[in-house]
């Protein structure tokens, strides 16, 4: 991914299978010339964690400016909100349409919807769609996993982990892909599914058990991928040694952490526009932009302090450029 990677502005308001060409009798194939675009199966996006989260530090340290990146779209609709996150390279453009569907989960359904788009970037053409769910299950850990990677002290062995959905499993797998932990605290609503998430911790050969918001005071990474809108645990609890990541929100009335926490923390963010425009988690904590507030990029190339003296907290609100670096990679390595 080139070092310009941009996103557009909009107005207010892995294993890819490509299509093949008509048979007799079917619809015509695409007009010469015509890009035919990879549709990738539902649930997949053919990148390990660690490969996704090579890809993100990569456009970072080619020269990606986070700050430059425009604020999404968010547009209210009857069954909750639908965004519109469109991004642009010199190689490659994309654009995520997501739906948060909050009564979803009641009837058996996803609470996020959607679908990505990406598009030859010379001649704009489409090129693949990909499952938005799939996409955004490897990119957000895959931002987490770079960040904790490079704030967590080396010894780091013990993650509590907030929340037992598709997020909570993602970031498991990315933080194993980047640091060797031995054992996982899983802190959740329901037993059921924390119960779940356990087991599939114990086959990866972690000690593993179901935890308290308390644990949080014995843990070296502290990771909250919940719909919380409240603070999960006392941030007083939190050791100096500890890096903690958020990533469940990117709503100014939401938060996962308290004011306890981000007042004693090193504060890291994607980018500090996006974080002052959507972090409930540092807003809410009376956070306004005058305090030192590093973004990802001065993290990944080595310009931010990293202090052990207390904890280090990153905040992340997902951003474009995100979904398109991970995008680009997937197609760049599928065949022909």
């Amino acid at each position: 991914m080139s070092g310009d990677l941009r996103t557009a502005p909009v107005p207010p308001g892995v294993a890819a299978e490509p299509l093949q060409p008509a048979t007799p009798g079917s619809t015509p194939p695409n007009p010469p010339g015509t890009a035919v675009p990879d549709v990738l199966p539902a649930g997949e996006v053919g990148l390990t964690p660690e490969e996704a989260a090579r890809a993100i530090a990569q456009v970072l340290l080619d020269g990606l400016d986070p700050e430059t990146v425009p604020a999404r779209s968010a547009v209210p609709v009857p069954a909750g909100e639908l965004l519109m996150m469109p991004a642009a390279s010199t190689a490659y453009v994309g654009v995520k349409i997501a739906g948060v569907a909050p009564a979803n989960p009641g009837v058996g359904l996803p609470r996020i919807t959607g679908s990505y788009l990406l598009l030859d970037g010379p001649t704009l053409q489409p090129v693949a769609l990909l499952d938005g769910i799939a996409l955004t299950s490897l990119r957000t850990p895959a931002v987490t996993a770079v960040a904790l990677d490079r704030l967590a002290v080396p010894e780091a062995e013990h993650l509590v982990l907030f929340g037992s959905g598709p997020q909570a499993y993602g970031h498991l797998d990315a933080l194993l892909a980047v640091r060797r932990l031995t054992r996982v605290t899983v802190v959740a609503r329901r037993a059921e599914p924390a119960g779940a998430l356990v087991r599939y911790a114990r086959g990866l050969g972690l000690e593993a058990a179901v935890g308290t918001p308390a644990d949080v005071a014995g843990a070296d990474l502290v990771v909250c991928c919940t719909t919380a809108r409240t603070p999960l645990f006392d941030g007083s609890l939190v050791p100096d040694r500890a890096a903690v990541a958020a990533v469940g929100s990117h709503e100014v009335d939401a938060r996962e952490v308290d004011e306890v926490l981000v007042g004693r923390s090193a504060l890291y963010v994607e980018a500090r526009a996006a974080a002052l425009r959507e972090a409930g988690d540092l807003l809410m904590a009376g956070v306004t932009g005058a305090e030192p507030l590093w973004n990802l990029a001065e993290l990944v190339r080595g310009e931010a302090p990293v202090p052990t003296d207390r904890p280090r907290f990153f905040k992340s609100v997902g951003m474009a450029w995100q979904d398109l670096a991970v995008a680009a990679e997937v197609h760049r390595r599928e065949p022909g």
